[in-house]
Formats: structure tokens, sequence, C-alpha cells
């Protein structure tokens, strides 16, 4: 295993209010996104932009990109330099590439954001094993409608009992790969939490054919698919003779942007470990 060099840290000149973050997937939709909010975020900077190998956007100025105008910070697959030198990395890219940079990220003892979904069970494993070191932030949506939205859900799911059947039902874009969404299965883990129980042992992901009646106290899930929907979430608490129903539209992806570099600000200075959005937000504060 490389590691990096530990003067690397310790050589950076810049003002104290600057706070310099990497992309990961910089010339990606998302990654253009990060781009923008990063650089009209008062005292944060981009200091690094990655892409994977092979990519025809490396070398390629991230600014210009994002429509920014050019910052001087070229598309690198170099990860490890570009990280030695940052304080921060924002990740909205795919499980392999998050689990690489969150090995990186504990090295260099920054914070790192996650948006990744369709992570594993083993890939969970070794980010915690990186917050050993690192400052990780991790959610399944960065916005903060969504996770007041978890709050909710949980409170809800606390009050009504299993005559109350649970089901989420999401929408996204055409292009998206995983299924059920990664807001999707937060909101379900905010559910199961508010009734003590496991999701993985309560969970209902598909119904085909005949399939009996609905086991009770399940939370079930339901994925739509098409056009351009940025993401629409719906949590249904269907009860004897009333319904109640919470929901979240996402309508511009900035949303979850302005979350991710909120985090990752909210980050510095702490101590490592395995956060949420709900920590940025002090919503799990007592």
């Amino acid at each position: 295993m490389v590691l990096l060099d530990p003067a690397a840290k310790m050589s950076r000149e810049r003002p104290m209010s600057e706070m310099k973050i990497v992309i990961a997937g910089a010339a990606g939709r998302m990654g253009r996104m990060l781009v923008q909010t990063v650089t009209a975020t008062q005292g944060a900077v981009v200091s690094g932009a990655l892409e994977r190998p092979g990519s025809s956007a490396l070398g390629q100025d991230a600014g210009t990109l994002a429509g920014v105008g050019a910052l001087g910070v070229l598309l690198s697959d170099d990860a490890l330099s570009v990280i030695a030198k940052a304080d921060a990395l924002i990740d909205f890219t795919t499980p392999a590439s998050t689990v690489e940079l969150a090995g990186l990220a504990a090295q260099a003892r920054i914070v790192h954001v996650i948006g990744t979904t369709g992570l594993s069970g083993e890939d969970f494993a070794k980010i915690d094993a990186a917050a050993r070191h690192a400052v990780i932030v991790r959610s399944g949506n960065m916005s903060l409608g969504v996770n007041l939205l978890a709050g909710l859900v949980k409170k809800v799911a606390a009050t009504l009992g299993e005559d109350y059947d649970i089901e989420i039902l999401e929408m996204h874009h055409r292009m998206k790969v995983d299924a059920p969404s990664g807001t999707a299965l937060l909101l379900g883990e905010a559910a199961a939490a508010g009734r003590a129980i496991k999701l993985a042992d309560h969970s209902q992901r598909v119904r085909d054919g005949h399939t009996g009646a609905r086991t009770p106290g399940d939370i079930g899930f339901a994925t739509l698919r098409g056009g351009s929907v940025v993401g629409d979430h719906n949590v249904i608490f269907a009860g004897p003779g009333e319904r109640l129903e919470l929901a979240h539209k996402a309508e511009d992806r900035g949303i979850f942007a302005r979350g991710a570099v909120r985090a990752a600000m909210w980050g510095k200075g702490r101590m490592p470990g395995h956060y949420s959005m709900q920590d940025v937000l002090g919503l799990n504060e007592a």
C-alpha cells in the first residue's frame, strides 16, 4: 500500500478561513454541480478534481467544465497526490471508487463526504475502518428536507403501531442504476429505528405474482424509474380507515451539493468517526 508523505499535510500554507475541497467525479453532472457550489461558498475553494483513469475529461479545467470559469484546477486520475493536499473530499461516485477513496482519506486524515449509494455491507465495513482516522460524513441523501423528513418518519413510526403498514415509494430518472434509492433506504432505516426493529429483517423489496397477504410489521419498497425525475419519495402509513403520507420532492440537484458542502465544512476539526447528515444538522442532539 502506498502511504502519503506526512510532510504533505504539515507543509500547507493557506488562509485559516479557506477550506481546500477535492471533488471526485468532477466531470459528471453531480461533480460539476459540486464545483459550482464550492466555488460559490465563502471559506471554501476547489483544490482538486478527480476522474476515473481513461476519462476524456482528464487534463481539462474543472471550473471551465462546470461553467464557472477557469480555476486552474485540472482533472486528474492521481487521487493520492490530489488528496494529500486537501482538507476535504466530496464523493458522489461508485461503491468501488468510494471505498478506495475512503482509504486515502484515512491516510490523509481529512474529511470525506460520501453521497454514493448502492454500497454493500462489505463496503460499509471498509468505510467504518477508514473512519477510525478520517472524518466521514455519509448519507443516502444530503438535502436538509430529506433529513428532516427522516426525523418525522422515525417519530411517526414510533407513535403508530403495527396496525399501520409502512410503504416507501420512490421515483428517479431513467439513468439511476441502484434500487431502492439510497434515500428510500435512509427513510426505511428511520422507520425501522422508530419501531426498534432491524430493517434487514423487516424489508419487503419485491412483489410479483401470488404473494399472499402482507406480513405485519414489514416495511415495503416500490421503485419507479423514468424521464428526468431528480427524486420523489413518499412514506405511506396505511392504517384502518385512514392513511398518512409524508413526501419530499427534489427539484434541483443543487440541494444535494449544498448539503454536501455544508457537511464538509462541518467536519473540519471534528474527531475521526462515521457521521451522518443527522449529526451535521444537529438532529441527533439530545
